[in-house]
C-alpha cells in the first residue's frame, strides 16, 4: 500500500512547478496578443471621429509591429544576457503606457503613439517566453506548454475586440474602454510578481545533462545567423501572419461589404477565428509528441485554413456561413502552432534560445507591418474579395517555407 501511493509523489511537485510556470507565461503572452488588438476593434470609431481612412488605420497597425518586430531581434540578446523575467515586467508596464496614451488620444497623433509603446512591450514577448517554458517546464510537458502559449495568444486576440467594443457600447466612451484596458496590464503585472520565482529563469530547472553552456567557446553570438532554418522559419512566420493580419485589420469590414451584414455582427469573425485557434491548438499539442514530420501537420492544416478563406471570399454563400467558414479557418492556423514553436526550437543551435526566438518570430512583426497597408488598400480600392485571396496566398507560401524547414531537420538527423 505504501509503495503504491508513493510512486506518483515525485513527479507532484515538478508537475505543479510547470503548471504555475506555463499558467503565468499563458497570461502574459495572452496579455500581450490582446494589446496586439488595442486599436484595431475601434477602427470605425477612430476614422468616424478623426476622419481616417483604411490605409491611416493600416499604417497603425504597421508602426506598431515595425518597432515590435525590430526590439523583438534585439530583445533575444537582452534576454539571453540579463534573463527573462526583467524584460517581462517592463513589456507589461509598457502596454500599461499604451493603454493610456490611447485613452488620452485626440488625434491620428495620439493613436500612432500609444500603437508605438504597445508595439514596444510586445517586442520582448516570444524571446522572454519561450526562454522561461524551455528551461523551466519539464521536456514531457513541453509540446503541452507551447500548446497552453499559443492558445493564450489566440485567447487574448478573441477577448481584445469583446472587451472593447463591449465596454465602448456600455460606457458610450471608448477612452473608457482604454482606462479598463489599463487596468488588465496593471493587474497582470500584480499576479506575476506575486510568483516571481516560478518564471525565473535563472535557475533552469529541468535542464538535461547534455545541454552546453550559455555561449559556446570560440562561437561569435551572432553565429546562429548563419544556419538557413533560422531564416526559413523566419519566412514562414512572415508568410503566416501577413494572413493572420488580413483577418484581425480587415476580416470585419470585407465581410461587410461582400454580404452586407452589419459591422457589429462582423466584428467577432476575429473572435470566432481566435477561439476556432484555440481549439486547434488543443489538438496540436498532442499531435506534437505523435508526429515526428512536424511541417507534415503544419502544411496540412494551413491548406485547409487557406481553403476556408478562400470559400469564404467568393461571395457565393449566405453572410452568416461565410462569417462561420472565416472564423473555421481559425482551427487550421491554430492545429498548425505547438508543431511550429517545437519545429523552432529543434532548429536552435544550443545555448542560443532567445536569440534565435527573437529573430524568427520577428517575422511574424515583419508580416504584420506589411501586411496591414496593403490589405487595407485593397479595401479603400473597393477589393475586399482580395483581403481573402490574399490570406489565402499567403498562407501557403508559409506552407512551404516550413517543408524547406522541416526538410533540413530531417537531412540534418540522417548525418
Amino acid at each position: 500500500m505504501h509503495m503504491s501511493t508513493s510512486i506518483p509523489a515525485p513527479d507532484a511537485p515538478v508537475a505543479r512547478r510547470d503548471a504555475a510556470t506555463i499558467g503565468l507565461i499563458g497570461l502574459a503572452h495572452g496579455t500581450s496578443h490582446f494589446h496586439h488588438l488595442l486599436l484595431a476593434p475601434l477602427f470605425p470609431v477612430f476614422m468616424r471621429e478623426f476622419g481616417l481612412n483604411y490605409a491611416e488605420m493600416g499604417l497603425l497597425v504597421s508602426v506598431f509591429f515595425v518597432i515590435s518586430g525590430v526590439g523583438q531581434a534585439l530583445a533575444g540578446f537582452v534576454v539571453d544576457r540579463i534573463g527573462a523575467r526583467p524584460v517581462l515586467f517592463a513589456a507589461l508596464a509598457c502596454f500599461v503606457v499604451a493603454a493610456l496614451a490611447a485613452a488620452s488620444a485626440h488625434g491620428y497623433g495620439g493613436l500612432m503613439l500609444a500603437s508605438a509603446l504597445a508595439g514596444l512591450g510586445n517586442a520582448p514577448f516570444h524571446p522572454a517566453d519561450f526562454t522561461i517554458l524551455n528551461k523551466r517546464v519539464s521536456m514531457a510537458r513541453l509540446g503541452h506548454a507551447f500548446s497552453i502559449h499559443g492558445i493564450s495568444g489566440n485567447l487574448g486576440w478573441a477577448a481584445a475586440p469583446v472587451f472593447l467594443i463591449g465596454i465602448h457600447q456600455a460606457s458610450g466612451s471608448w477612452r473608457v474602454a482604454y482606462l479598463c484596458a489599463a487596468l488588465i496590464g496593471l493587474t497582470v503585472i500584480t499576479l506575476l510578481a506575486l510568483n516571481r520565482e516560478a518564471i525565473d529563469d535563472h535557475h533552469q530547472a529541468h535542464a538535461p545533462r547534455h545541454v552546453q553552456p550559455q555561449h559556446v567557446k570560440g562561437e561569435h553570438a551572432m553565429a546562429f545567423l548563419k544556419l538557413p532554418s533560422v531564416w526559413l522559419c523566419f519566412s514562414f512566420f512572415f508568410f503566416s501572419t501577413a494572413a493572420l493580419s488580413a483577418i484581425q485589420g480587415f476580416a470585419s469590414p470585407a465581410l461587410s461589404k461582400l454580404y452586407g451584414l452589419p459591422i457589429s455582427a462582423t466584428a467577432f469573425v476575429v473572435t470566432g477565428y481566435m477561439i476556432c485557434g484555440a481549439v486547434g491548438m488543443v489538438l496540436g499539442g498532442f499531435l506534437v509528441a505523435r508526429v515526428e514530420r512536424l511541417e507534415r501537420t503544419i502544411g496540412a492544416a494551413m491548406v485547409l485554413a487557406a481553403a476556408l478563406l478562400t470559400l469564404g471570399g467568393l461571395g457565393m454563400m449566405p453572410g452568416v456561413a461565410a462569417a462561420v467558414v472565416v472564423s473555421l479557418a481559425g482551427f487550421g492556423t491554430g492545429l498548425a502552432g505547438p508543431s511550429r514553436d517545437m519545429l523552432i526550437k529543434r532548429a536552435a543551435p544550443p545555448g542560443a534560445t532567445g536569440r534565435v526566438y527573437g529573430t524568427v518570430y520577428s517575422g511574424l512583426d515583419l508580416g504584420f507591418a506589411l501586411a496591414a497597408p496593403v490589405f487595407g488598400a485593397l479595401m479603400d480600392h473597393g477589393s475586399p474579395s482580395g483581403v481573402f485571396y490574399g490570406a489565402a496566398v499567403t498562407l501557403m507560401m508559409g506552407v512551404m517555407s516550413a517543408g524547406l524547414v522541416g526538410q533540413r531537420i530531417a537531412a540534418r538527423a540522417r548525418a
